[in-house]
Parts: C-alpha cells; sequence; structure tokens
C-alpha cells in the first residue's frame, strides 16, 4: 500500500473544451471528494479502532493562487464563439465554468496538504481518505476532514511457542494401488457380449431410459427425464441398488419399470432426494476389459523403459505430490493457530481487498466453466461478499502475522525467486515474459508476487520448525 501517494492522481492532458476537461475529470474526482461543500459520499467501512483523522485548512491567499492559475488556463483552453483562442473575457470564463473551475482547484490543493498534514501526524494510511466537510469558496481558506486506515500495531510474542501436529505425507502402498487402478481403468475398453445370457453383476447393461418425478405424478405436462444407450455397471460402486436389483438377470431386450429413490446429497442436485420413476430397456450387454500390465502399457503412457520404470516414476511422483498437499495443510493449520493465537484489529481495507480477490478467482473459475459475461452480472454480488468476509478476514489476519513474523526473522526474497514465479506465470498464462514484466510493473503486481513468496516461505520456515 502508498502512503499520502493514494490521493494522487495521474496528471492528465487538459481537453481543448474546459467542459470536456470537467467531463473527464469530475468523476476521477469523486474519488476523493464528492462536493465543494456538502460531506462525502459514504466509503467502504472502515475499522473504527485503525481509523485516524487529519483536519486540514488551506491558507486564503493559497486558495486565490489556485483560482488565478486555473483560470488562467482555462482562458487559454476556452473555445467560445465570438471571441478569438485566449482573448476569452475572464469574467466570462469563471462564470461558465465554475463547477469545473472549483474541482480543479479543489484537486491541484488537496492531495500535498493533505500529505502534509500526514506528515506532521506521522501517520501512514493503508487506504483511499475519506474526505468530509469540504469547505471551498474563493478568497476563504479551503477546509477539509481526511480520514483513513492505519496498519495496526501487532504483538508476536511466543509465536515460537505455538506448536501444531506434522502431517503424514508418505504414500501407502493402498494409496499407490488405487492410483494405478484409476489408470488403468482410464485406459479399458468396452466391449460387447455377443453370447446370449443374462445380466449378472461386473456386466455393464447398455440401456436407455424415460422417467419421470413421481412427487410431480399428474401434473401436466410431466417433466422427464431421458437418455439413449447409456451403459449401468451392475453392482458398481457408483450405481444405486434399486438399478442393480432390476437389471440382474434381464436380457437384451427386455424392458421393466423400476421406482429409484435418490439420496439427498446425491451428486446431480436436480435428482437429489426424489423418487424418480423409471422405464427401462437392455438394449445391450459389455464388459470392461481391463490392459495388462506389462512393458508395452507402460509405453503407451510415455516415455518409460518398463513397467517397473513406470511404476517407480508414478511412486515418486505420488510421494512427492502428497509431501506437498500435506505440507500445505500443516502450514494453513499452523498460520489457523497463529491467527486464534494473536487478537489485534484488521483493517477492513485490506479484508475488502481480499474479497476482491476471493471473488475474482470465482468467477474466472464460473468463466472457465462456461458461465456467461451476462449470467455473472445476474449474480447477487452483495450475497457473495458478504459469504466470503468472515474467510477473508482470517486469511487477511493470517497474512498480517506471517509479514510480522518475516520482519522478525529478517526472511528475503531474492530477484531470482521472483524471477522464477515470474516466468512460471508467463507460462500459465501464454504471454511474453517481458510483456508480463511491464504489466505487472505497472499496477505493482511484480510488488504482491515478491509478498505472497516471503509469506510463503515464512510458513515453511514456521511449519519445519513449530510442527512435530
Amino acid at each position: 500500500m502508498s502512503t499520502a501517494d493514494t490521493v494522487e492522481k495521474n496528471e492528465s492532458p487538459t481537453p481543448e473544451n474546459p467542459e470536456q476537461a470537467h467531463d473527464v475529470q469530475h468523476d476521477h474526482a469523486h474519488d476523493h471528494v464528492e462536493g465543494h461543500t456538502h460531506e462525502h459520499a459514504a466509503g467502504p467501512a472502515l475499522n473504527p479502532e485503525l481509523t485516524r483523522t487529519v483536519d486540514v485548512t488551506v491558507p486564503a491567499e493559497e486558495v486565490e493562487k489556485g483560482y488565478k492559475e486555473v483560470v488562467k488556463r482555462y482562458r487559454k483552453m476556452a473555445r467560445i464563439p465570438g471571441f478569438r483562442a485566449g482573448k476569452v473575457p475572464e469574467s466570462l470564463v469563471r462564470s461558465k465554468f465554475a463547477d469545473a473551475i472549483k474541482q480543479d482547484v479543489m484537486e491541484s490543493l488537496l492531495p500535498q496538504h493533505f500529505r502534509a498534514a500526514l506528515d506532521t501526524q506521522k501517520v501512514t494510511p493503508i487506504s483511499q481518505p475519506q474526505v468530509t466537510n469540504l469547505k471551498l469558496e474563493e478568497g476563504q481558506p479551503l477546509q477539509f476532514q481526511a480520514a483513513f486506515e492505519v496498519m495496526p500495531e501487532i504483538n508476536i510474542a511466543g509465536y515460537q511457542d505455538t506448536k501444531i501436529a506434522k502431517e503424514d505425507g508418505r504414500l501407502t502402498d493402498e494409496e499407490f494401488q488405487a492410483e494405478l487402478d484409476r489408470i488403468r481403468d482410464a485406459r479399458s475398453t468396452m466391449e460387447p457380449v455377443e453370447e446370449e445370457r443374462m445380466l449378472q453383476r461386473g456386466d455393464w447393461a447398455q440401456v436407455s431410459y424415460s422417467g419421470f418425478d413421481k412427487a410431480a405424478e399428474g401434473a401436466e405436462p410431466k417433466a422427464e427425464i431421458s437418455a439413449d444407450e447409456v451403459v449401468i455397471e451392475i453392482g458398481g460402486k457408483q450405481t444405486l441398488e434399486a438399478f442393480t436389483e432390476a437389471l440382474t438377470g434381464a436380457t437384451v431386450g427386455q424392458e421393466m419399470d423400476v421406482d429409484v429413490s435418490y439420496p439427498e446429497d446425491f451428486g446431480e442436485r436436480r435428482l437429489a432426494g426424489k423418487t424418480v420413476a423409471y422405464h427401462l430397456t437392455v438394449k445391450g450387454i459389455k464388459r470392461k476389459m481391463m490392459p495388462e500390465l506389462n512393458d508395452e502399457f507402460a509405453k503407451e503412457l510415455g516415455e518409460y523403459d518398463s513397467f517397473e520404470d513406470f511404476k517407480t516414476k508414478l511412486r515418486e511422483s505420488l510421494e512427492h505430490n502428497k509431501q506437498r498437499r500435506a505440507a500445505a495443510e500443516g502450514r494453513d493449520k499452523l498460520i489457523d493457530a497463529l491467527v486464534a493465537r494473536f487478537q489485534f484489529p484488521v483493517p477492513e481495507t485490506l479484508v475488502q481487498q481480499q474479497v476482491d480477490a476471493r471473488l475474482e478467482r470465482g468467477l474466472r473459475a464460473l468463466a472457465m466453466q462456461g458461465m456467461s459475461a451476462d449470467h455473472m452480472r445476474q449474480l447477487n454480488f452483495d450475497r457473495l461478499r458478504t459469504a466470503q468476509r468472515d474467510t477473508a478476514l482470517q486469511e487477511t489476519k493470517g497474512a498480517l502475522i506471517l509479514d510480522r513474523i518475516a520482519d522478525e526473522e529478517k526472511v528475503e526474497v531474492p530477484d531470482e525467486e521472483v524471477e522464477k514465479q515470474l516466468q512460471y506465470f508467463a507460462m500459465e498464462q501464454r504471454e511474453p515474459v517481458e510483456t508480463l514484466r511491464q504489466r505487472l510493473t505497472q499496477d505493482g503486481g511484480l510488488a504482491r508476487i515478491r509478498e505472497q513468496l516471503r509469506r510463503e516461505k515464512t510458513g515453511n520456515l514456521l511449519y519445519e520448525r513449530l510442527a512435530s
């Protein structure tokens, strides 16, 4: 976060027509003040424990000087029919562009005097100031009050005494076998059973079906649930027992009716907790053919010398991933323990920034899943923000604790570590490294990357030292 620079705006060229200048600048100025003599519109809520205010008065002679400079610029740029450029009477300029002139004077004076007040009080804001009681009239002193948040004092005495149990990152034989079975199953094929026989457990029934929610029976028209040519594993872990019982012993061509009750936690929401009346038709019987676990199977999966080579590398990869997940879970538990141990007020500004970040990640995920921009605009963002706040508060508090411990432990992030992360992001986003570097440098993203790496490094250090 910047300090007094938070109220600075980038200088932009003044349009030839001062009315255009007012249009361009007025909205931006509202980030700092809404009017000249009335209250600023309510800004984001600030934590009262961390809110500080400064009262500022700018001498009348400086206000007068500001007016003269702005009016001079407006006279030079004004284009009014009947007058040559630069020859518009000052009185006409002052009356025609009164509001815009007043706004520009305020914007030219407020930032520098706000910074001076901060220097006098020796405070560092972490939020945009909320300006109130602003009074600006030519020939009179400029007066305003600015409220903002500051960082809390964080006492981390005794953090070295925090203990948690170390997560078990060892890979079990059962976990290895489950992954091997999953890979093998993914390479399996379905083959039709040519012999005429009944369905039995282990078979896959090829069926078509239609059905309706029994709770809606009698309603017109019925909401039909139907599909053609689907396969159901008889006795499979993912197959509801009602289907297994109905299909066991059935033959190709047979039709049947069966009521299926879905549990409340069923994965498909439209069926969860409902009882559906189905009409089934058996179209065929299939069996799953599993590939042999041999050298040929391994070579189909990648550049492996043999099946034993594949198993060795698979185990190494699984072990590495489990250890990494275990360490991440352990760090999270350690940070949770630190958050519970140390109590201090948290800046609402930082909490809301974290809410923004969480919502942005969520929206990106929805976009990747195919949600349209129109559907996203229909989301209730007030409700979403409220739902995210508690988690964002805990995450913000954890980050502040890690920053404080990093200072204590003198944790540093070398440039080469930032560069490595930057290259990773460039590959992930398919963007040239230098283009990404320039963009992140301009918007402060590069500093945020370093900040996040420092926190991760501090978390790793604490986990290795405090987990047992």
